[in-house]
Order: structure tokens, then C-alpha cells, then sequence
């Protein structure tokens, strides 16, 4: 886990935490994120540190932790890795992805075209999954390359000031007269 989110502590599982009131205020927890408020919390810009603490062996009863709950856990920190790595720049994700799939389509798009040049084959007869898999790679790599330019948008419209929000300006506003009063003048 601190390896994932880049917290440098021990034990991401304790319950014994402090925390200002605003670090945990400006953090949206949902779901079982709760394992994961070291990691939020740096990303929000707080420092963390770790003091170690003495744990009991339990007593009695058993644990709750089986191996549905370890990949629930699992989940969860691919999500954290995901939001902390790409929540401002999802283009960095999503277009590598989809470049490295258009570049896949476009090298096989090419050797099935020598294929048929040079050899005369009938490329659908001898290679038709090939073809269409160069085409599925093609149309994945531009769809993810537009959702990355999609989450580009969706990113600079979440951080642009309030007063900038526009993307055009007024220059000036003619009304013509008798506008004022809600009727028009006919001449």
C-alpha cells in the first residue's frame, strides 16, 4: 500500500489515526476509502507521519479479513493509485493507452498492406482476425484518446476561476430603441 500511494508509513490498516479536522473535511470519502486517508491526505497537501503503537493480540473471536476482502482492498488501491496518479492530467492515461493501440493497428495495417502487395495474398482468406483486430485497435486507440481529451476538459473546467468560465468575451450590447419599453416602433 505505501508503495501504491507513495505514503511512506507501516500499517495502512490501524484504526488509531489523528488528523486536523480540515485535512478530513476536504476529503471525499466514499465506499471503504477509509483505509486510504494517509493517502488522500497527502494528495490534499498534508504532511504525514507515523508514530508506532503497541498492537493486542486479539483475545477472543476471530477475524472478518477473508480473501474477499483482501480484493476488495486491492480494488480500492488501484482506484487510489489511479485518482492520485491521473485525477488532473487523465490525457497522460488515456493517451498513452490509446497510442500505444493506434501504433499496434498501424504496424499491423501496414504488414497485412505489404503482405498483399508483395505476396498477392488474399489477406481476408489467410488473415481476416488479424485485419480486424488491426481495425479494433485503430478505433480503440482514437476513442481513448478522445476520452483522455474529454477528462482534459472535464479537469481545466473544474480548475478555472469562476469569472473565467466563458469562453467568449462581449464586446458591447446594441439594443435598438423602443426595446426598453417590450414593443416595437414600426415605421
Amino acid at each position: 500500500m505505501a508503495r501504491l500511494s507513495g505514503v511512506d508509513i507501516h500499517d495502512f490498516g490501524t484504526t488509531y489515526k489523528a488528523y486536523r479536522r480540515e485535512v478530513i473535511q476536504a476529503i471525499p470519502l466514499y465506499g471503504e476509502m477509509h483505509r486510504f486517508i494517509p493517502a488522500l491526505a497527502s494528495w490534499y497537501g498534508a504532511t504525514i507521519c507515523e508514530i508506532p503503537i503497541k498492537n493486542i493480540h486479539r483475545p477472543a473471536g476471530k477475524s472478518h479479513y477473508g480473501i474477499s476482502r483482501t480484493f476488495r482492498v486491492f480494488f480500492d488501491l488501484l482506484t487510489i493509485r489511479f485518482l492520485l496518479k491521473y485525477m488532473t492530467r487523465p490525457l497522460h492515461f488515456f493517451g498513452s493507452i490509446g497510442v500505444t493501440s493506434i501504433m499496434s493497428g498501424v504496424v499491423l495495417s501496414i504488414w497485412l498492406l505489404l503482405l498483399k502487395i508483395f505476396t498477392h495474398q488474399h489477406v481476408m482468406d489467410q488473415h481476416g482476425p488479424i485485419f480486424v483486430i488491426a481495425g479494433v485497435f485503430l478505433l480503440a486507440g482514437i476513442q481513448l484518446l478522445g476520452v483522455g481529451l474529454l477528462g482534459e476538459l472535464q479537469v481545466r473546467h473544474y480548475h478555472a476561476p469562476q469569472s473565467h468560465r466563458a469562453p467568449y468575451a462581449v464586446d458591447r450590447i446594441l439594443r435598438m430603441r423602443g426595446m426598453e419599453e417590450g414593443s416595437l416602433r414600426e415605421s
